[in-house]
């Protein structure tokens, strides 16, 4: 599972490999990708690394190798790429099926199926959030208006507000929140994490609710608000 900048730098790599026989550099990864800085690159390349997409040569400049493609580049399409779907929720990085809930008023006593969306890191920000897994039955009155879509939860980060590791959390979909919100926050388009959003001047805080954990100070351009803490399913 690849985020879309995690595919965008493979397929990058495995281009420019065809072309010239040799890796780009960082610089050229970093402008390619249109990231601001080369440490984006090397989360990137750990990640790709760790997944089994590449490896790195020991001893040599430029030292990377592509060892296998995503599954989305299908060979029984004739070496022709499939369409790639992005394992994020929907919004600037693309699209996430099926599309979340939009409540009717029609039937407000009805219950409302959610789509679960993968696992959120309530602990330091892991991938971008997994395509859609199930559906679960919720309530109305747990929703109000608007899209909605569930998390499951993993991680401590967030147990002083109530949030437990293997809830599942119901999040209406919105990008932007107020001060104080507990939100899944998007960093540098690649790590997603469910955290209280803080604003401090110009900066970003993005704050655990549990004292072993360290508040986290972004750029305001590094952190995308994804959605809206509204609910919690708990399981004994």
């Amino acid at each position: 599972m690849l985020t879309r900048k995690q595919h965008e730098l493979l397929m990058f790599i495995h281009e420019r490999m065809k072309e010239s026989g040799i890796p780009p550099s960082f610089d050229e990864m970093k402008e390619a990708l249109d990231l601001k800085s080369k440490s984006g690159i090397h989360r990137l390349i750990t990640a790709l690394e760790e997944r089994g997409f590449i490896r790195r040569l020991p001893n040599r400049a430029r030292a990377l190798e592509v060892v296998k493609l995503p599954d989305s580049m299908n060979p029984s399409l004739g070496g022709r790429k499939a369409k790639f779907e992005p394992s994020v929720i929907e919004g600037t990085l693309g699209k996430v099926p099926p599309r979340p809930v939009l409540r009717s008023s029609e039937d407000s006593s009805a219950p409302v199926t959610v789509p679960v969306m993968g696992r959120i890191a309530a602990g330091v920000p892991i991938e971008a959030i997994q395509t859609h897994s199930h559906s679960i039955s919720v309530p109305p009155e747990m929703l109000g208006g608007g899209e909605h879509f569930a998390l499951e939860v993993r991680g401590d980060s967030m147990i002083d507000a109530g949030i437990f590791d293997g809830d599942t959390v119901l999040i209406r979909k919105q990008d932007s929140a107020g001060n104080g919100e507990i939100v899944v926050a998007l960093v540098d388009d690649e790590e997603a994490t469910l955290k209280r959003l803080r604003k401090r001047g110009n900066a970003v805080a993005l704050e655990a609710a549990n004292p072993a954990y360290e508040t986290r100070i972004f750029g305001p351009d590094r952190v995308r608000v994804q959605g809206r803490l509204v609910g919690l399913i708990r399981r004994y």
